[in-house]
């Protein structure tokens, strides 16, 4: 990893970006998010063609708690192309859904942008870095093989969370096996999302490929750069009545069996291998040994949504050790995500302020 280059702390000039899919749950979240951001500026906002044309406050549907930013209410909504992007504007951030994030990310690549995207359209593509800041920084060398422009990818929402956790484990042992459950939030699914008659009173077995995607993206965050760790996941994942807050039950086996104490240990003191971010939290890992914490309801919030709560770390009879995670779906889980991303190029000087900044 390359030395961290030192950033103003109020710039004169900010970085400027616009968000593709903004009208969406996560893009509003990137709009939240970006509200005063130290070092990045939203400049345009961009969604599909029945938006394009109007204001944002006319295109969207604000589901956050308090008013969108006036300055952005008044914005016009832009077209997803490259040719639609106001001069200067060379990043892009993506929360675009999956059916159409491969055709319009690779068009903005193609054209010489930097792409960060929730999408999980590439994250599955070898030269195409799946990155958490704090987990695995090094793997933005992929970046070298894509051009000009590149698309940098961060995980799904509850690999995110699990692989912080893993992190510590994985390197201080390795990791054999892990089998994890997960009770995840209405939110992960947009607006209007799942259907109150799935919902209500119910909880409903995950109709989609999240499965899938766990099974497969801890493993590229945490080995080295294509080469993604060697060890299974086996996931079963499920829709609950809750607003936000993944909440994951984690079984692991770990090599050579490590003592409990050690284990807690490594996972609460684990803080991060990325140089210091506006995003990132400290403490990156909260602990919450209440038998009936982490929840949602009092725990997403932590560390502004970016923070992971852990709590229950227990000898597990059959697998070691288990726990339980619970991360922020739409901030930790995808919009923070994608913006600490964005700030971990600065940070390490693969993208620059505007000259004067």
């Amino acid at each position: 990893m390359t030395a961290p280059v030192d950033l103003p702390a109020r710039p004169a000039a900010r970085l400027p970006v616009a968000i593709l899919g903004a009208t969406g749950m996560v893009g509003q979240r990137m709009i939240e998010q970006l509200r005063d951001h130290p070092w990045v500026e939203l400049v345009a906002v961009a969604a599909s063609s029945r938006s394009a044309g109007r204001s944002y406050a006319e295109a969207t549907s604000w589901r956050l708690p308090g008013s969108m930013p006036p300055a952005v209410a008044a914005m016009p909504v832009r077209v997803c192309a490259p040719e639609a992007m106001p001069p200067g504007v060379r990043v892009v951030l993506s929360a675009l859904d999956a059916e159409v994030a491969r055709e319009i990310e690779g068009a903005f690549r193609a054209a010489g942008f930097g792409v960060i995207t929730n999408a999980s359209a590439f994250r599955a593509d070898p030269d195409v870095p799946l990155v958490v800041p704090e987990v695995n920084p090094e793997h933005l060398s992929l970046l070298d093989g894509q051009g000009p422009g590149f698309i940098l990818a961060n995980p799904n929402c509850c690999a995110v969370p699990l692989a912080i956790a893993l992190a510590p484990l994985h390197t201080r042992w390795g990791v054999e096996a892990a089998v994890v459950a997960t009770w995840q939030a209405v939110s992960g699914a947009g607006y209007p999302g799942e259907s109150a008659w799935d919902m209500v009173g119910n909880v409903h077995p995950h109709a989609g490929n999240e499965e899938q995607k766990l099974n497969i993206e801890p493993q590229k965050l945490l080995g080295a750069p294509g080469a993604p760790a060697d060890f299974p996941v086996s996931a079963r994942c499920v829709r609950v009545p809750v607003a936000d807050g993944h909440l994951l039950s984690v079984n692991l086996r770990l090599r050579g069996a490590p003592a409990l104490d050690a284990v807690r240990e490594a996972l609460l003191g684990f803080g991060g291998r990325c140089p210091p971010l506006p995003s990132s939290p400290q403490p990156l890992i909260v602990h919450q040994p209440g038998r009936d914490r982490p929840s949602p309801r009092f725990d997403a919030g932590a560390g502004a949504g970016m923070a992971i709560t852990v709590g229950r770390i227990e000898p597990c009879p059959v697998m070691g050790v288990k726990f339980f995670v619970l991360g922020h779906n739409t901030v930790r889980g995808a919009a923070g995500a994608a913006i600490a991303n964005l700030e971990l190029l600065l940070r390490l000087g693969r993208l620059r302020l505007p000259a004067g900044a």
